[in-house]
């Protein structure tokens, strides 16, 4: 996995902001290039095409939280600005968690970044945020980065911390990125969509109009992604996340059982989300959601003409960046998709 980790430490230094992820699209169209993947890029999704290109159909997004400058001296959370949300309907977890996680940023280190190029735009510290309900939104006061113009994305300083058999950084969703890269150095001959916006709900618009590009339909749609618990003893007893269903759709894919008997001749842990979240719901009596995912919107709005599953890692410190997992769910995932694709 040494490959794997060191792909991964590059990655989290290249700086994708919701909303503005061109430059780092970029990046990732000449790391696929080198290896003789053939890319296509249209709005908000960069696709990689291998020899056999049906033989797979892998998803990841490449969106991560951070700031954009919306006025002089003024910093706003980038998933939730206005023309961001069009598809947050309030029912995706990482809504419901903007209500109590303002403070966790503060003197948080940032890097503002110009859009298209990349180019570095300065350093700044966040000395303050706060919750304004009347735009919905998380307001940051920020140190060092007055010059900047509205529309600037703004990124959190990140690298990838290795503590023992734990594994940190804004790890959603470079994580599955470097897993692609990686099992396509290993020979991955199929498909794979890189998707923007997706942590302002947007992402699935780009996949479904792909899709629908090419006159496309399949029933083993894979997506990758990180998924949220609240502390390390849940770490403790899960190696991978797996789903039947989302709040939009249920997802009925072959994928689903060869994943199940993967883990199960592997020997990894694994529950389901879904089943997971309603167990919670009828301990506490409190109704919620059982979150929102790319696939589930999709299999919805396509009417069932694409459908899939999804394989996630769970972590803790969700949506920061100490946001950590262990290397033993990095590991199984890599080994489901060694099992699936090679």
């Amino acid at each position: 996995m040494e490959n794997f980790y060191d792909i991964l430490k590059q990655l989290i230094r290249i700086p994708s902001v919701v909303g503005a992820e061109h430059s780092f699209f970029v990046y990732l169209k000449r790391e696929l290039e080198e290896m003789n993947i053939k890319v296509q890029y249209y709005d908000g999704i960069l696709v990689a095409i291998g020899d056999e290109p049906t033989s797979g159909y892998i998803s990841a997004h490449a969106d991560r939280h951070g700031l954009v400058c919306t006025g002089h001296n003024e910093f706003q959370y980038a998933a939730f600005i206005a023309k961001n949300q069009a598809d947050l309907k309030g029912n995706s977890n990482s809504e419901q968690m903007l209500k109590n996680f303002e403070m966790r940023f503060v003197n948080q280190k940032v890097q503002a970044y110009e859009p298209w190029s990349g180019s570095y735009l300065g350093l700044g510290v966040i000395e303050d945020a706060f919750l304004c309900e009347r735009r919905n939104n998380i307001i940051f006061k920020v140190k060092d980065l007055e010059h900047l113009l509205p529309g600037t994305p703004i990124a959190f300083l990140d690298k990838l911390t290795i503590d023992n058999d734990l594994v940190s950084a804004q790890i959603d969703n470079v994580l599955s990125i470097a897993m692609i890269l990686h099992l396509y150095s290993l020979g991955y001959k199929g498909t794979a969509f890189f998707t923007a916006s997706e942590e302002a709900g947007k992402s699935w618009r780009f996949l479904l109009e792909y899709f629908r590009r090419f006159d496309i339909s399949t029933k083993e749609l894979l997506v990758l992604d990180t998924s949220p618990y609240k502390n390390i003893e849940d770490l403790n007893h899960l190696d991978i996340v797996l789903r039947n269903r989302d709040e939009n759709a249920y997802f009925r894919s072959p994928l689903k059982s060869k994943i199940k008997k993967i883990a199960l001749k592997k020997k990894m842990k694994y529950h389901y989300k879904d089943e997971y979240m309603k167990n919670i719901m009828n301990q506490t009596g409190v109704k919620t959601s059982l979150g929102v995912t790319e696939l589930g919107r999709i299999i919805k709005a396509s009417k069932g003409s694409i459908q899939g599953t999804t394989l996630q890692v769970p972590t803790i410190g969700y949506h920061t960046v100490e946001e950590t997992t262990s290397k033993t769910s990095i590991d199984s995932m890599m080994t489901i998709l060694k099992e699936l694709y090679l």
